[in-house]
């Protein structure tokens, strides 16, 4: 299992904003474009699949950067409305020259952005492919072509779910799928360029689209809400197994679905999955656990000392659950959490650092730069 591919949960949430206000739209008023990330290199405050969605009117909604790009993006978002044509452009940040946008802002790098106006009459434009993926729990990949010598070719893509059954960029479907393939495998986009027999040149971009977090709390006592929050901002989709009487209607308007106890075995679980025993009730937690130990889903923790733990695993007396390298217990990391919202905080950034396979140490002691290159 690759950790990278737990990496996107924002994406998708951004993605969702964006469908949201894209089916708000009187196209027979209006015409939007769609400024996307297609390549980053050294540091950048967003990466490869964030998106901006422009209106002709002048409004937008996502962002292709911390703030310094937007300006510049707006107007050649709107100059691709205009011209009913895609461009590309570098922000190259790197050197020091005050002309350059977002320099002294931040950015410090190399962002390829696309910028490609959206025919709201075309079934395959890029928001309906993104549409049909994004609620799915499994990966799937976009192939988009970011340089070429055919015009008309650039901002093309290709929907890989999980492979393509048609040669859409003169380049044998073999090829193609070869690539989504290790994609998929490694879990991490990748950019690749081939020449034909003509010279001609074709560089595409394979996107890895990942589900989102799929977070199951067992619990229905008050401080589930700081939990339920704080997922929900990270756009997770969020299960409580619970009796829904118990619970705000804050909360139960934030989360996806409630589950009674007796149900939980109905939940779906799938490899973006993880579970908190959060119930407070030793009898309840000792119940469930040996369920989601065998659904093997790839995060579990548990709420309470070490002592609880061990006193569950003599009880259970199958596991040895201080040696199961997914069951986390007592939760969440040490950041001397005390109030249920700082208890959400050390529990959701636990989360984060294991889908990811980091350590949740301070970034100023790591060593090279903050995000994996994209392959080449």
């Amino acid at each position: 299992m690759d950790h990278y591919q737990f990496i996107n949960s924002q994406i998708l949430k951004e993605i969702r904003q964006i469908i949201e206000v894209y089916d708000g739209i009187d196209f027979t008023k209006e015409k939007v474009a769609l400024a996307s990330v297609v390549n980053v290199e050294e540091s950048s405050y967003r990466r490869i699949g964030a998106r901006m969605l422009v209106r002709s009117n002048g409004q937008w909604i996502g962002g292709i950067s911390g703030g310094c790009l937007e300006g510049d993006a707006l107007k050649r978002s709107q100059y691709a409305i205009y011209e009913n044509s895609p461009s590309k452009v570098v922000y190259d940040t790197m050197e020091d020259d005050q002309n350059q946008i977002g320099v002294g802002l931040g950015c410090n790098g190399r962002i390829e952005v696309i910028f490609t106006p959206i025919d709201h009459l075309n079934s395959n434009n890029e928001i309906e492919v993104l549409r049909s993926i994004v609620s799915q729990d499994t990966s799937s990949v976009i192939i988009k072509a970011i340089e070429v010598d055919d015009q008309d070719l650039l901002g093309k893509l290709q929907l890989a779910n999980p492979q393509v059954n048609s040669d859409e960029f003169g380049f044998s479907k073999k090829i193609i799928n070869e690539e989504v393939a290790q994609v998929l495998q490694s879990g991490r986009s990748s950019i690749q360029s081939w020449t034909d027999a003509k010279g001609n040149t074709l560089r595409l971009l394979f996107e890895l689209i990942r589900p989102e977090i799929h977070l199951i709390i067992v619990g229905d006592n008050y401080d589930v809400t700081a939990l339920v929050g704080l997922s929900s901002e990270l756009g997770w989709d969020i299960s409580v197994v619970g009796d829904v009487k118990k619970l705000s209607k804050q909360v139960v308007k934030q989360v996806q679905r409630v589950v009674p106890l007796m149900q939980a075995d109905s939940i779906k679980v799938h490899n973006c999955t993880a579970v908190v025993l959060l119930s407070h009730d030793y009898n309840k937690d000792k119940s469930v656990l040996p369920l989601f130990l065998e659904k093997k889903v790839p995060y579990l923790g548990m709420l309470g000392p070490k002592k609880r733990m061990l006193k569950m695993q003599e009880d259970l007396g199958t596991y040895n659950l201080a040696k199961i390298p997914i069951f986390f217990s007592p939760v969440g990391l040490e950041i001397g959490a005390e109030s249920p919202s700082e208890i959400a905080l050390s529990i959701a950034a636990e989360i984060v650092a294991v889908f990811r396979g980091k350590k949740g140490t301070p970034l100023r002691d790591k060593v090279g730069s903050i995000h994996p290159r994209t392959m080449h």
